[in-house]
């Protein structure tokens, strides 16, 4: 198809636009060039601390090209034939703008419906078949309104993977797939964020995004943490030797940017710790925000809290949890372009602007892999920042391959800082570990004295348990703490000893809401040397303040049952000989661990044994790590076999979309609901129902949803106990719990009883 150099109707003009509005004389329609020169400039300044900046401002002054049709300005009058406007711009780019125009040309394709691969099956049209389609005639204004360069360089200091010629060739194609997505993030979000602007300022609509109050710089939040940390006390060894810890991570603040790791034993302050070295090395390093990792969405909360709490008054206003991305809507599949206009304003979608912000492993990788705009748009916010991996050694070993890749890539073209922070360092060095990062730098003060000062516990293998014995050794204690690895498990280990005084139980299963309320009554608890006897499954390991004198941890891996004793004698308020954490098997087949769980049991069996004096020591987690890999072999740390994919392809098919399907850190796909726990809750539910925006509303929701397997969740949306709210303006990107004696005080959301689900309490 040629380019139609033909004039346009004068009826036109030659005005073109890019979002119109319901006024039929056009006066407030934004205009096109406008928009692409805007959403031009927000690109290049997200792109920037990348060195990316004229790839960027060129996506951005391409993407939709395609609206200088007649086509698309008949559309806008009312024509509802659907019209393609990102391919122009995307064939543009790949025929004017070599080897760096091809890779933008993937983003510009999708940034309506997503990255597509380069060549191939998947769900999307691929790039390549895209490239030459039918296209309506591209009106030749365009020219005169857009300046393109004449050729586009990679981003300056761009360094490839490896000084080994082999190596740097096996890695290229997976940096090349990553520079797109970081485009391609720069991109999604400049333009959503022009079609704010726009459209709330036709409506005189206020910012929903952004607080009421600003959020505050990151010297001003160091002047508070550095107030909240001269508090503590140093009126016992441990906290002495936390002071010395804290002091010692802090003076490695000057180091230049990269990455880091933080081995530290549990009880050691890690948390805070990690939160002044972030402060002080972005102050230092012009870096923009900190991005806390978290294994688990049951602590993004806690941890969140912890931050907040350490910052005073600028808490609420520097720190965003994001842990649990609400269901997006995905375009019609005959008109994936459907989100051109207002309907941009109405995702519940994140660009991670804030100072501070906590989130999960799952939306941290997955992202990172991801082709949906919605979980792109923050892509590039994590550029520039310094990264905390909190309990890195969590990393699913199925994916540890492309975790580590994606890692070494941030730290090495996209100057952010890594730190690998955990009590168990999962020895992600080269050339131990193939393909594993170079120059990692230790902030901690010699890791192995470290342990043998903060030891606290004997840990030792208790045998086998029934449920009956596990029952009368929970009986036997007044403070104790039971970790298993289900939340069936835990629940019948709870209803065993429910009559008992202190009896308490954590679940996911809970909203984050409730379980920070059952953990503080539960220190409350010890804190007044009363009964405690609390169950729960795996989330309360990882960064949970809490000590009890005893702890019973069903066979899990070394690093879980190093987590696990990080919550016995915490703060060493019990003789050591006397802190006891008893490692069971159990009988019962119903509560047998998945194969991979069981075979990070096994490993961690021959490193008790091997280690029976000092297994928490880095020597015995070493072990333990080369061990496991060993067990699961190249092929098993990348399961499917990403690295090879894109070690297999070239720049023009890239596997963009496959990459995105593939990458999975949780198998079974989780499906939030919200609870309206409290009045808080309420108002924010009631407040979406009339809201044009919906990010706002949205964060506050986080604390209130418990994330559903989708088998449970079906059961409940098909019985009418799940709900959208308001449904003909957000589609079902919320879902509410409508029933809310579903929700035990106890147990959290009743998803998984099939009786329950269908007795007469859900047939009104």
């Amino acid at each position: 198809m040629q380019l139609d150099t033909a004039a346009p109707p004068a009826s036109a003009a030659s005005i073109y636009y890019a979002h119109s509005t319901e006024r039929q004389d056009r006066s407030d329609w934004q205009r096109l060039p406008d928009h692409l020169h805007a959403v031009g400039d927000i690109a290049a300044a997200c792109a920037a601390v990348f060195n990316a900046a004229p790839l960027a401002r060129t996506a951005g002054l391409l993407h939709d090209l395609g609206k200088y049709t007649l086509s698309f300005q008949a559309r806008l009058n009312g024509d509802p034939h659907r019209v393609d406007h990102s391919t122009w711009g995307a064939r543009i780019a790949h025929e004017r703008l070599g080897p760096m125009g091809e890779l933008l040309a993937y983003g510009i394709a999708g940034h309506h419906a997503g990255l597509a691969n380069g060549q191939g099956e998947g769900e999307r049209t691929p790039l390549n078949e895209r490239l030459v389609a039918e296209l309506p005639d591209l009106q030749a204004a365009w020219e005169s309104d857009i300046a393109l360069p004449e050729r586009l360089a990679p981003p300056k200091d761009f360094r490839l993977y490896s000084q080994d010629r082999q190596q740097a060739k096996d890695r290229q194609p997976f940096q090349l797939a990553f520079l797109t997505r970081m485009l391609f993030s720069c991109l999604v979000d400049a333009d959503f964020l022009d079609t704010e602007r726009f459209y709330n300022a036709v409506g005189n609509r206020p910012d929903h995004r952004n607080a009421s109050v600003p959020a505050p710089s990151l010297s001003m939040m160091r002047e508070q943490l550095d107030r909240h940390l001269g508090g503590f006390s140093s009126d016992s060894d441990v906290n002495r030797l936390r002071a010395d810890i804290l002091r010692h991570v802090r003076s490695q603040a000057d180091h230049a940017p990269g990455l880091f790791s933080l081995t530290v034993p549990t009880g050691g302050g890690k948390t805070l710790a990690s939160l002044a070295f972030a402060l002080d090395h972005a102050i230092h390093h012009g870096l923009r925000r900190v991005i806390f990792v978290i294994p688990f969405t049951s602590i993004v909360e806690q941890n969140a809290a912890v931050f907040r709490r350490a910052l005073g008054p600028l808490g609420d206003a520097a720190v965003l949890e994001h842990h649990s991305a609400f269901v997006e809507q995905p375009p019609p599949r005959d008109d994936p372009e459907k989100y051109q206009s207002v309907q941009k304003l109405r995702l519940a979608m994140e660009n991670w602007d804030a100072p501070i912000v906590v989130t999960t492993a799952v939306q941290f990788f997955e992202s990172l892999f991801a082709a949906k705009p919605s979980l792109c748009r923050k892509l590039h916010n994590i550029a520039g920042s310094v990264v905390i991996l909190d309990e890195a050694q969590t990393m699913p070993l199925k994916l540890l391959r492309p975790c580590v890749a994606s890692i070494d890539e941030l730290a090495r073209n996209y100057r952010a800082s890594v730190v690998l922070c955990t009590a168990t360092q999962p020895a992600l060095e080269a050339p131990a570990f193939e393909g594993g990062l170079t120059g990692v730098r230790e902030l901690a003060p010699e890791p192995s004295q470290l342990f043998k000062q903060l030891e606290r516990v004997r840990i030792r293998h208790a045998g086998t348990l029934s449920d009956e014995a596990l029952a009368t050794e929970m009986r036997s204690r007044e403070q104790v703490l039971c970790i298993v690895n289900n939340r069936r498990h835990a629940r019948a280990v709870y209803q065993a000893m429910a009559d008992l005084p202190g009896a308490r139980h954590l679940t996911t299963l809970m909203c984050a809401k409730h379980r920070s309320e059952v953990l503080t009554e539960v220190r409350q608890m010890l804190l007044d040397r009363k009964p405690c006897r609390l169950v729960s499954t795996s989330l309360i390991e990882a960064g949970v303040d809490i000590s009890l004198p005893a702890v019973l941890r069903a066979e899990a891996g070394l690093d879980s049952i190093a987590q696990a004793a990080g919550r016995c004698n915490r703060n060493a308020e019990w003789p050591v000989d006397s802190s006891e954490v008893l490692v069971f098997a159990t009988e019962n087949e119903d509560w047998a661990p998945p194969p991979e769980l069981k075979q990070y049991a096994q490993a961690a069996r021959e490193v008790l044994r091997q280690f029976n004096g000092d297994p928490l020591s880095p020597e015995a987690i070493r072990r333990y790590f080369g061990l496991l890999y060993w067990q699961k072999g190249r092929q098993q740390l990348d399961v499917p076999n990403l690295m090879g994919l894109l070690k297999d392809s070239r720049q023009d098919s890239l596997p963009m979309e496959t990459l995105a399907t593939k990458f999975r850190m949780i198998d079974s796909m989780q499906m939030p609901v919200i609870v309206p726990y409290d009045d808080t809750a309420r108002k924010a539910l009631e407040e979406l129902r009339y809201a044009e925006g919906s990010v706002g509303i949205a964060r506050r929701l986080q604390p209130y949803l418990v994330q559903l397997p989708r088998q449970g969740f079906g059961a409940l949306r098909s019985a009418g106990a799940v709900q959208p709210v308001a449904p003909e303006k957000w589609g079902e990107q919320f879902m509410e719990l409508m029933h809310i004696d579903l929700y035990d005080s106890r147990l959290g959301l009743h998803w998984d009883n099939p009786s329950f689900v269908h007795s007469e309490r859900l047939t009104w």
